[in-house]
């Protein structure tokens, strides 16, 4: 049973402490995007990886941390040393970022594309396996970090305010620093050292400084598929997987193919004749900006109506934002767009926002349920559906953008200055209709999740008392 400080004061929660633990999701959400918004450019751009590669490329990885992720979440549920079980990985792993992140943008230029692919190929699973070794144990310490319900919920909004200002940093801040040099190979390497260390540093200070709350002993059980699946035994555990899986494939699709849409689409003229507008950098900032401006709203929101409300609050505005994107001429006013990203950016904070407050509640039922605290084992899981819903989604569009004739560039061809209209309106159709299916899903399996402010207590009064009626507290969720 986790010994939980009775002692432990609301003044403690104060502002130094959240921001400690915010700290390490400025390496999660900066990544995020890094990956999403400017690696299929680089690849497809700068080293010349054909479309269908990438597609290839990601799926690998995907396998490759089906195997890391829950296995890495094995593992700190199994950790004792005197940091605890989470702390300890991010502060070994903040150093290996910098090295990660530098071989993710290397310019690899080898005779054949075969060679090409292998090297990036190699280079992605390397980052990956850094990421999975401190985004386990971070998604861990959530859920450890307060055993109360709606400190949990400010925890995790301090957050993910770090991940979106991050977000913000590695959407426009990247491109800029790359474009600074007169060779894009040489400016992707000094934009990866840059942001390494910033995302180095930002590990470091939560594995230093973000002491947990909730302490329990190491798991004892042995490592096999079977007991790394037990989690899945859990329905609110598979509600808030779901809700999860279908943001972050949603978004992983519209981030990916955003900068190609505002480029070829938005300002199709102006990238044809070789302008260098920042209409894309200045609408993927707004709508980030506007994510963080909107938490303390969904955060009252969530005190006021529930956790599942403010889910589908933001996805129906989500929803509706995307489907204007297949009705937009090209060459439109900038304004407009800009405007329409505001909007996007609002409905995303929500759904965004919500499955982080979700996930230590979740691990709490999953306390009763088991009688071990599996933060772990959970959060190998959530990190391998984040991942896994990235790759998955960026390698399905880019296939099918490969199939509409997007063009990759030809590194002893002049730049690419234009896409096929057939391209463009596949990219279109996509990015309106993923967050109408997805974020459907997520809006119907809202409705079907238990866990509201009173389930908790009664939970955690379950926790603290075995002699109570955990099963039919279980048998309610």
């Amino acid at each position: 049973m986790p010994f939980r400080n009775e002692d432990f004061h609301m003044a403690q929660h104060s502002l130094r402490r959240k921001l400690a633990f915010a700290s390490a999701d400025f390496f999660g959400g900066g990544s995020f995007n890094i990956v999403n918004f400017l690696y299929p450019e680089f690849l497809a751009l700068t080293v010349g990886v054909s479309p269908f590669w990438i597609s290839f490329i990601f799926l690998v990885a995907r396998v490759w941390d089906a195997v890391t992720d829950p296995i890495m979440g094995y593992i700190s549920d199994h950790t004792h040393s005197k940091l605890g079980k989470r702390r300890i990985y991010l502060l070994i792993s903040a150093p290996l970022v910098v090295v990660g992140m530098y071989l993710l943008f290397f310019p690899f230029n080898f005779p054949n594309e075969w060679t090409n692919v292998i090297a990036v190929l190699m280079s992605y699973l390397v980052f990956t396996t850094i990421q999975t070794s401190i985004m386990i144990p971070y998604y861990s310490l959530s859920s450890e970090i307060s055993s109360n319900f709606q400190e949990r919920a400010s925890y995790n909004s301090y957050r993910l305010g770090f991940s979106i200002f991050a977000s913000i940093l590695c959407v426009a801040v990247p491109g800029i620093m790359v474009e600074q040099f007169a060779d894009a190979r040489i400016g992707y390497q000094v934009m990866s050292l840059t942001f390494g260390v910033l995302f180095g540093l930002s590990v470091l200070m939560t594995g230093l400084f973000a002491k947990e709350e909730i302490t329990t002993p190491t798991v004892s059980t042995q490592l096999s598929i079977k007991e790394m699946a037990k989690p899945l035994k859990l329905r609110p555990f598979r509600q808030y997987l779901g809700m999860f899986l279908v943001l972050q494939l949603s978004m992983a699709v519209m981030s990916g193919l955003f900068f190609f849409y505002v480029d070829f689409y938005v300002t199709k003229d102006a990238t044809a004749a070789g302008q260098e507008l920042m209409v894309a950098d200045i609408a993927a900032a707004l709508m980030f900006v506007t994510q963080i401006f909107a938490l303390p709203v969904y955060l009252k929101m969530i005190q006021n109506k529930g956790k599942t409300f403010a889910y589908r609050f933001g996805a129906i505005i989500w929803i509706a934002s995307a489907l204007l994107l297949l009705v937009i001429p090209p060459n439109i006013n900038p304004v407009f767009i800009y405007g329409l990203a505001v909007v996007m950016g609002f409905g995303i904070s929500g759904p965004g926002l919500v499955p982080h407050t979700m996930y230590g509640d979740v691990v709490d039922a999953g306390q009763l349920l088991f009688k071990d605290r599996l933060d772990g084992q959970m959060s190998g899981f959530t990190n391998f559906i984040n991942k896994m819903a990235q790759a998955l989604g960026l390698a399905a569009v880019m296939f099918i953008i490969g199939l509409a004739g997007f063009q990759s560039q030809d590194l002893t061809q002049p730049d690419i200055l234009s896409q096929p209209d057939s391209a463009m309106l596949a990219i279109r159709i996509i990015m309106a209709v993923v967050p109408l299916i997805f974020m459907g899903i997520g809006i119907f399996i809202s409705r079907h999740y238990r866990i509201d402010s009173r389930k908790q207590a009664e939970i955690a009064e379950a926790i603290r008392n075995p002699a109570s009626r955990s099963e039919e507290i279980i048998a309610g969720l």
